[in-house]
């Protein structure tokens, strides 16, 4: 009896021994610390592209279930018992040494799935601390089986599964069932034919054999075998089985997709710990994108622009459908092919012009009729020109942005503010404005700034989406999928531009003339309504191109990966083409609603857009319901006319009784001078009747001379010629009256006269200098300006 409890007792000892043994033994390190190849997943889960491991090995992420096909075949080919037993199975470790023996050399280890597993662990733990891999032998065996009892005690059976197919060998550096799939058949595991999950249920016990010239016929034989017992069960029909059995063999690996390299890369940077990147990427659209690209590029090469990026975004979810990071010419290594150039920070061009328009009209400072001036001007030392070179004397907000002129989008700039602007450009998420706002200047809305395509195809998307779905807080633009829809609700952020402000700002990019076919694109039934802009940076270093249709935002950049200027780049004709090649590939979509609720009707004057207030032909306009446009307008004076309407007059020189008032839409010397040349019907002011002339009381609003260059604190400076003297400055007024004589005097000295075009050439030293004008009727203008010389630089 007492030999019976010792016995009994040191049973029991050795099973709780074993219990801890198997629950505190360390698990093998290549569990947890296995190097996995980065996969980046379209929305429906297909492949979009792979970099391999740092073991050099092609291992993806373990599968989360496996799929069904695989299963059966893997369990009727290794261990059909393996949810009976332990981990190990005595009856398979007997029929293996008996056949063993009977053939008088190993033909069966009688090893379960547990077991391989263990041993595939095993040896993946010797080659990361480049050991010689493990004998196979008894005691191997034996270390295998008690690890099998581990593995089986920490594991549930589905998860010992997942863990076998994610460590299996197939040949090559492929490893695991999801590698396998892709490499070979070019799908996801869940895909695979029946054929194709027996040959990858078979593939581990002989990886080798699926090389090319390597006993292909045995492979065959094992896979063939293995379907007939899988038909012999009723897995499937004898016409499946016939056909099964004609599928071939795969030839080789097959290179795996790289639609998105450039979408790898950098996420795999951003997600440096994640083996599988399941994005928002619509794998056909990506495609689509990928050939519209390659097919510019060409065309571009020959502008001198040897890449392209392109970037799509869903505004109703705010998620990229598709993203060309970098489109180079012919591949070269000259072109930076591997650089992303969605991310790159670049010259803006006018691409910001559109959200300046929008913020000043949700403010209340501007109608889209409002005239801005466009005349020669100087800002200090800065001195902004039209693309077109040419001037309109004034132009309405809304033509000034949809043809992108230069001089009014600096006037609106300097109303708004630079340092206002910086700080709602950065509140709506452009991540590059990390300089003082005085360092950027008047420049910052003509290019002087740089911006990435991700940031500002994103501030565009956020634009369109709020003038279609109001003010409601919007996510930010997404890339990789979560899965908790609460953080992307905890990101979200009100528009900065609203509803209102928003669906007039894509109104007036409606009217952008198209490429090719200015504004007639109208009268074709096929053509969709699209909210568009272009920019161009100063060198012709970048072109640009966004623009929304009622669903879709999407982004081009054009130009050169190391900022090498391209003689022939524009916006309008470099990027503007890919952009409507995009848009006329992508499904039409209808434009958005107006949206009454976010508009008011304000009245203001027909022809310079400020509150009527009764001084002029008034008409209706639109403006954002939340603004408060209260500026009254400025050009339109009360006159008074002899009886015939022809003169002039005042009470000195008329009696009240015989006058007519009128009033008369008078714009600025400077800007009246410009105006005419493109409004034939501008009626300038009527000259003063000659007996009114000599009592005539001067005020400051019936100035008729204005000076454009230099204009007021005006800092000029004056280089030095070939010959060592300094050039020469040219002094530049108007007059309302063509005919009139004017006399000019500086420093006191009278330097001539000039008749219609008001221009005098003079020799200026450094220091301070002072100009008059004077006119035949004693209108007097006086301008003081300094011209700088190096030390004042």
């Amino acid at each position: 009896m007492h030999r019976a409890r010792m016995v009994f007792s040191s049973l029991v000892g050795a099973l709780v021994l074993g219990v801890l043994a198997l629950h505190y033994w360390p698990l093998p390190q290549s569990l947890t610390q296995t190097p996995y190849a980065t996969m980046l997943l379209a929305r429906d889960k297909s492949l979009l592209g792979a970099s391999i491991a740092t073991d050099q090995q092609w291992r993806f992420a373990p599968v989360e279930n496996l799929p069904d096909k695989y299963k059966t075949s893997l369990l009727l080919f290794e261990d059909q018992y393996f949810y009976q037993h332990p981990g190990i199975n005595p009856f398979a470790l007997l029929r293996a040494l008996q056949g063993n023996y009977a053939a008088g050399k190993v033909t069966s280890g009688g090893s379960t799935l547990s077991m391989q597993l263990a041993r595939l662990l095993r040896q993946a733990d010797y080659q990361q601390h480049d050991l010689p891999l493990p004998m196979r032998n008894v005691p191997s065996k034996a270390i295998e089986a008690a690890r099998a009892l581990q593995l089986e005690w920490h594991f549930t059976k589905d998860e010992l599964l997942i863990h076998y197919a994610s460590h299996a060998p197939f040949g090559g550096n492929i490893v695991g069932l999801r590698a396998a799939a892709w490499r070979y058949f070019g799908r996801a595991p869940e895909n695979l034919s029946w054929s194709e999950s027996a040959l990858l249920a078979v593939l581990p016990n002989s990886p080798a054999l699926i090389h090319p010239g390597r006993q292909r016929d045995k492979l065959l034989h094992k896979r063939n075998r293995l379907l007939t017992r899988l038909h012999q069960q009723g897995h499937f029909s004898a016409l499946d089985l016939q056909l099964a059995l004609l599928e071939p063999l795969p030839e080789r690996p097959a290179a795996l997709p790289n639609s998105a390299s450039h979408l790898l890369a950098t996420l795999k940077k951003q997600h440096h710990s994640s083996a599988l990147l399941e994005s928002t990427i619509d794998a056909t659209l990506q495609r689509l994108l990928n050939q519209i690209a390659a097919r510019h590029s060409a065309r571009l090469a020959n502008e001198g622009a040897h890449n392209l990026a392109l970037l799509l975004i869903d505004h109703s979810t705010m998620e990229t459908l598709a993203y060309v990071g970098n489109q180079p010419w012919n591949n070269t290594a000259r072109f930076a092919p591997d650089l992303d150039l969605i991310q790159r920070p670049r010259s803006t061009g006018s691409i910001l012009k559109p959200l300046l328009y929008g913020l000043m009209l949700q403010s209340g400072e501007l109608t889209p009729t409002r005239l801005i001036p466009d005349i020669p001007s100087q800002f200090g030392g800065y001195s902004p020109r039209n693309y077109d070179r040419q001037f309109r004397g004034a132009v309405p907000a809304q033509f000034a942005l949809a043809h992108s002129l230069n001089i009014p989008a600096v006037y609106m700039l300097r109303d708004y503010g630079i340092g206002r602007l910086q700080k709602q450009l950065q509140s709506m998420g452009m991540s590059t404005l990390f300089r003082p706002a005085d360092d950027y200047g008047l420049t910052l809305i003509l290019g002087g700034a740089e911006g990435t395509l991700w940031d500002l195809t994103g501030i565009y998307a956020r634009l369109a989406a709020s003038a279609r779905d109001g003010d409601i807080p919007q996510a930010p633009v997404t890339l990789v999928k979560t899965a908790s829809a609460k953080t992307l609700a905890l990101a979200s952020i009100p528009p900065v531009i609203k509803q209102g402000a928003a669906w007039l700002t894509l109104q007036a990019l409606i009217d952008v003339a198209r490429p090719g076919y200015d504004n007639y694109w109208r009268d074709f039934s096929g053509s969709q309504t699209i909210a568009w802009k272009t920019g161009t940076s100063y060198g012709l270093r970048d072109a640009w191109a966004i623009g929304s249709n009622g669903r879709y935002t999407l982004g081009v950049w054009v130009g050169n990966a190391d900022g090498e200027p391209a003689t022939f780049l524009s916006g309008q004709s470099s990027a503007a083409p890919v952009l409507f090649d995009v848009f006329d590939a992508l499904p039409k979509i209808n434009w958005f609603a107006k949206p009454q609720h976010a508009l008011k009707t304000i009245s203001v004057c027909d022809d310079d857009g400020y509150l009527a207030g009764g001084q002029c032909t008034a008409v209706d306009t639109e403006v954002p319901r939340t603004s408060h446009f209260a500026q009254v307008t400025p050009y339109h004076r009360r006159i008074h006319l002899d009886a015939n309407e022809q003169f002039r007059v005042h009470s000195q020189c008329e009696a009240v009784s015989n006058m007519q008032s009128k009033n008369w839409f008078v714009l600025p010397p400077a800007q009246e001078f410009y105006w005419r040349q493109h409004h034939s019907h501008y009626k300038p002011l009527p000259p003063w009747r000659r007996d009114c002339v000599a009592n005539l009381n001067q005020l400051d609003d019936d100035q008729p001379i204005e000076l454009l260059y230099p204009q007021t604190q005006s800092r000029i400076y004056i280089p030095m010629d070939l010959d060592g003297k300094r050039s020469r400055a040219v002094l530049k007024a108007v007059h309302r009256d063509s005919a009139a004589t004017l006399y000019w005097h500086l420093d006191d000295a009278f330097i001539g006269e000039t008749r219609i075009f008001h221009e005098r050439e003079v020799a200026l030293e450094p220091g301070l200098h002072q100009l008059v004008i004077v006119d035949q009727q004693g209108y007097r203008l006086q301008r003081r300006f300094r011209v700088v010389g190096k030390s004042d630089q």
